[in-house]
């Protein structure tokens, strides 16, 4: 029997604390009842466990980059020829030297599909697991990013500080919706990376108001849903991170200059500061690496942006593997779509979502394989697709968060935020 105490909470024989009950995602004893509290306990969602997410903005050609197609017609196999790994059998697209060299840390996913060819459509779809066919015509997101929904279910700060929701370039849909603010990601730029930096003097932060007054500005740019508490719970975390440690986390001066230097500049700083922030308690952390909407002439165009990724994703893996951190920080490489198979007039790739980018790293997952199979041309999936809700269970079976956890919209209701999403199984 549970007995609620006023102000201090509620407590059963089980040791159900009031936190706890706080935990379960807002659905309170009136929804669900106490099996709801027992199954959010038993649930233990994981803080030590981190996601760096690399979006390829535009819609990365899936054929010049995971899967080539050498033996295809040449109006549809890779126009940047292949390259062997250090996996027998499988082949990446010809650019990708130092990637190659460290495919058995890779699982390469050629099954990955859905069914939105809008940027803003596609992007959704992917970054909450759900269509919103408005999006491209003005509309707003109507379910929360994944990153939110990891925010939501395992805090917004790390012991120190560190926000556990990062974004390092934005993508569209990458907020919280319904959830509220207080989930929205940290954006280490512009009037935030100002407020990193502050000095002030020791007297002055007795004075919390003199201190988040420096911050309007940077709210201002928020996506505000108007709820105060919200507001207030996104202050409080920007103030952590402020008077916290999580500041070294963010200067890449402090790091190693032979590691920064296998990374390179660019995407290189971006990813080097993801695997910083990861190690200092953030969970989730997006990148985006923007220029692959590439209608005409993507041979040219993928001698401009492959080299950078080449080298940085590829010192990224390496350098997570060496400081033992595999288990524990998942590298997610997608975009909102695929490209056409058959090149076009332009000698270009359109829009296509029957097929898209995916591979991961790390994780503590089985590594070293492709999953899933295309078509001889590369047109659809020839195995069982796996889908958007399938990489988000996979994230948070990751996490250890229960596939059938529920959050109340803003019509009241509680929604499943995956409904048909299965983990991948050949990651183990």
């Amino acid at each position: 029997m549970i007995t609620l105490q006023g102000n201090k909470g509620f407590k059963d024989c089980d040791g159900v604390s009031r936190r706890n009950l706080l935990r379960i995602g807002g659905l309170g004893l009136g929804a669900f009842g106490l099996p709801a509290i027992l199954k959010s306990k038993e649930s233990g969602a994981k803080q030590n466990k981190s996601i760096v997410w690399l979006w390829l903005g535009g819609g990365a050609t899936h054929v010049e980059t995971f899967d080539p197609k050498p033996n295809a017609p040449a109006e549809f196999r890779s126009t940047v020829g292949t390259t062997d790994t250090n996996v027998p059998g499988i082949q990446l697209g010809g650019l990708f030297e130092r990637l190659s060299k460290v495919t058995d840390k890779l699982a390469i996913v050629r099954s990955f599909a859905h069914r939105n060819s809008g940027h803003g459509g596609g992007t959704h779809w992917l970054m909450t697991g759900y269509d919103n066919r408005q999006i491209d015509n003005g509309g707003l997101p109507h379910r929360p990013s994944i990153g939110s929904i990891v925010t939501r279910t395992t805090g917004t700060n790390a012991n120190n500080g560190t926000p556990r929701y990062i974004r390092l370039g934005g993508i569209s849909s990458d907020g919280p919706a319904f959830l509220g603010p207080a989930y929205a990601p940290f954006d280490p730029s512009g009037e935030a990376k100002k407020n990193l930096q502050l000095k002030i003097q020791m007297d002055r932060l007795n004075n919390r108001r003199s201190l988040l007054n420096k911050l309007d500005n940077y709210r201002r740019e928020i996506d505000l849903t108007g709820l105060m508490e919200g507001l207030d719970k996104f202050e409080k975390q920007a103030f952590s991170t402020i008077l916290g440690d999580s500041t070294k986390a963010f200067d890449l001066k402090l790091e190693d200059p032979k590691v920064k230097e296998s990374y390179g500049s660019g995407l290189g700083d971006q990813l080097l500061l993801a695997r910083r922030l990861c190690e200092a308690g953030s969970g989730f952390v997006t990148i985006h690496y923007g220029g692959w909407d590439m209608h005409s002439n993507i041979e040219k165009s993928l001698k401009g942006r492959v080299p950078q990724l080449d080298r940085a994703v590829a010192a990224f893996i390496e350098d997570v593997h060496q400081r033992g951190l595999q288990d524990d920080i998942l590298l997610v490489i997608t975009g909102e779509f695929g490209r056409t198979p058959r090149i076009n007039k332009n000698a270009g790739r359109d829009h296509w979502s029957s097929l898209s980018t995916l591979a991961l790293s790390g994780g503590g997952l089985n590594m070293g394989q492709i999953i899933g199979e295309s078509s001889k041309n590369a047109e659809v999936p020839s195995t069982k697709p796996i889908t958007p809700q399938d990489l988000m269970a996979t994230i948070f079976k990751h996490f250890n968060i229960d596939e059938k956890l529920q959050y109340i919209d803003k019509g009241g209701r509680p929604v499943y935020m995956i409904e048909d999403g299965t983990p991948i199984p050949e990651l183990g």
